[in-house]
């Protein structure tokens, strides 16, 4: 039972420190004069990827066994996985979940005036179409209504889609210098962060104007809503926080994430073979997602804030990063060579990120679209169990 409380008590701070976090860096990206895309795929994403980072660091570099320095290659494939699939299906889930709680916050306004509460959920409508489909609508909206951020989440698939690959391919194949192509992992992610970083200060809602794709009114009504930020929490009476509040709410919060994660990951390794899971699957079903649970708890909270922006940026960017840092680790240190557990956690992902790119492409991103992603991983669920029977 302890194990078990453990467990809730790690989700319940790991959720709040969300909170103040994604509330922080949010200040944080306006402080650094960044966009806020770039404050969800960069600084969001490094904060959070970071100390999953650091674990595979520590494992593969001071591992004393090949199964120790095998955790790490374990978390370096696990991690994009429960990314490109859980953590985009928990968003979708939650956009149909709040497109649910406005529908039926528009449908009690109306019998109160039937002329201002129809005004009143037109404009609904539009501003949460904006906002990710998450309005009273048939469901078939897209999540990003604007050609510029959709764009930009394409780019970042094709980009992770194209480093996958090539880290799968890696790990079926033995060469002499392959330890060296770890450097190039590393020099990838570091062109997407100039990138980011560099291209990231236009607002995004800009090119939408240009391209005529939505209402202008519509449009601003979404980015004044997105733009907003709220009090900084560790300074909440004050308009503009000082820079040193905000670094330490960041910094704080950052370290409580990450001990809570670890403790976590560490509850669900004792929990797994006391119901009689294997350690094997938990290790590579369980504990990626827990590794991710910072992700989807960013992309949740605002996703109830009605950035659904910053939510699928964040996810994309984490993405980028365990697809290059842990990788780059794995391929200097260790052998980086996959068993058939992992190999067919690679193929899932691939086929999760194309399924994805095809419904982007086609303009068809839905919430309910998007929430199909998580079919993916109980498919790799049931081949898993086959494999390692």
């Amino acid at each position: 039972m302890w194990h078990f409380v453990l467990l809730i008590v790690c989700a319940v701070v790991i959720y709040l420190s969300c909170e103040w976090f994604v509330n922080a860096v949010e200040w944080l990206g306006q402080r650094l004069n960044v966009g806020k895309m770039a404050v969800g795929t960069i600084l969001a994403a490094f904060g959070t990827a970071l100390p999953e980072s650091v674990v595979t660091l520590v494992a593969v570099t001071t591992g004393g066994t090949a199964e120790a320095k095998d955790i790490g290659v374990g978390a370096a494939m696990g991690g994009p996985l429960a990314l490109a699939t859980v953590a985009y299906a928990v968003t979708g889930v939650a956009l149909l979940l709040r497109r649910r709680r406005l529908a039926g916050a528009e449908a009690a306004a109306v019998p109160a005036g039937a002329a201002v509460g129809g005004a009143h959920a037109g404009a609904g409508d539009a501003t949460a179409a904006g906002r990710g489909g998450t309005g009273a609508s048939d469901g078939h909206r897209e999540v990003l209504t604007g050609p510029g951020e959709l764009a930009r989440l394409v780019k970042d698939q094709r980009w992770f889609l194209a480093v996958f690959v090539v880290k799968v391919a890696l790990g079926l194949v033995a060469f002499a210098f392959k330890p060296v192509l770890g450097l190039a992992f590393f020099a990838v992610y570091a062109v997407y962060f100039w990138r980011e970083m560099s291209g990231g200060s236009a607002a995004p809602h800009a090119v939408d104007h240009a391209a005529g794709e939505t209402a202008p009114g519509a449009q601003d009504a979404v980015a004044d809503d997105e733009d907003e930020l709220e009090p900084l929490k560790l300074q909440p009476r004050r308009e503009v926080p000082a820079t040193w509040a905000v670094v330490a709410q960041t910094l704080a919060t950052l370290a409580v994430i990450f001990v809570s994660s670890q403790l976590f990951v560490h509850q669900l390794d004792a929990i797994g073979p006391m119901i009689g899971l294997p350690a094997a699957v938990t290790a590579l079903l369980l504990s990626p997602i827990a590794t991710e649970l910072p992700e989807i708890m960013n992309a949740i909270i605002w996703v109830r804030q009605g950035k659904t922006r910053l939510a699928l940026a964040n996810i994309s960017g984490a993405m980028m990063i365990q697809a290059t840092v842990p990788s780059g680790l794995g391929l200097l240190f260790t052998s980086w060579k996959f068993d058939h557990a992992l190999a067919w956690s690679g193929l899932i992902t691939m086929v999760a990120i194309v399924y994805l790119l095809a419904t982007m492409r086609a303009h068809r991103l839905t919430p309910a679209r998007l929430a199909f992603a998580g079919v993916f991983y109980l498919i790799f669920a049931g081949g898993l169990v086959f494999i390692l029977s």
